[in-house]
């Protein structure tokens, strides 16, 4: 009987020990696995999402309807244009009237890379001036056999205008990547403008906010809208581009404007 106790206790702990050991084990195993994962997501594929995000057709249509003191229906289009030697993105980028798109009123180059190991970002986004920038209106909408080659983009990306440090947004916000120029900013002498800012986010769906401000040596702000970003969704897919063609947001702004709209949003960047 007493040896049998015995046997019995033996078990017992065994089985305690074997238990413990083995949800030692998971809690291990869920902690390598939680680390690869986040391995998994490397500074590229940062850069290849914030590329991806900012490419394609968007407009600020729900903007100006619902504040057309302020806001207009513009049209954002941007695509790939080539990539350079270390892997980084060259997007081109013009924005226009939504009833003239063939007459964008800013045109520029984004680089999209990662940020440097060192630095508090995840990914970086610059602008550069185009050298030729009538060549390249609608760049886009062309086909690929009649666009500028990726040779000849390298050769027509010009000075650069503003950098801006991206990183994922932090819990709780509605972003996924948000991120400013320095406070400072960087040359700009349009408009009375010294330096420019630039604020710029991206939401899911590839919703993008983009706010741009000039301000002049005493730090007034001499261009660029007051009430908030600008903010570019993509048109629903199944949404016809003859839907809500009488709407006065969809015809092209008057002179007046047109002026209005170099004050309140456009940079001459070229």
């Amino acid at each position: 009987m007493g040896s049998g106790e015995e046997d019995t206790g033996a078990v017992g702990g065994g089985g305690a020990v074997r238990g413990a050991v083995l949800k030692a084990l998971v809690v291990v195993g869920g902690v390598l696995l939680l680390r690869r994962l986040r391995r998994s997501t490397t500074r590229w594929d940062h850069a290849r999402a914030v590329a991806d995000a900012l490419s394609g057709e968007k407009f600020s249509r729900e903007q100006a309807m619902k504040d057309p003191d302020n806001f207009f229906n513009l049209r954002m289009l941007t695509c790939p244009a080539t990539e350079m030697v270390d892997g980084s993105r060259v997007l081109y980028f013009e924005q226009a009237f939504w009833r003239t798109p063939e007459k964008p009123f800013r045109q520029r180059f984004y680089m999209v890379k990662p940020c440097l190991k060192e630095m508090k970002c995840d990914v970086e986004l610059s602008s550069y001036a185009i050298r030729d920038a009538e060549e390249y209106k609608n760049f886009c909408d062309r086909p690929k056999d009649q666009r500028p080659q990726p040779d000849e983009v390298i050769a027509d990306i010009a000075e650069h205008l503003t950098t801006i440090h991206l990183s994922r947004c932090g819990r709780g916000k509605r972003c996924l990547y948000e991120g400013s120029t320095p406070p400072e900013g960087f040359p700009n002498n349009w408009s009375g403008a010294s330096y420019c800012t630039s604020d710029l986010s991206i939401h899911k769906n590839s919703e993008v906010h983009i706010w741009d401000k000039g301000f002049d040596d005493e730090g007034n702000q001499v261009w660029g809208t007051k009430a908030g970003p600008y903010e570019f969704k993509p048109a629903p897919k199944s949404k016809s581009k003859y839907d809500d063609m009488f709407s006065p947001l969809n015809f092209s702004a008057p002179l007046s404007l047109e002026k209005k709209l170099d004050k309140a949003y456009v940079i001459d960047d070229q």
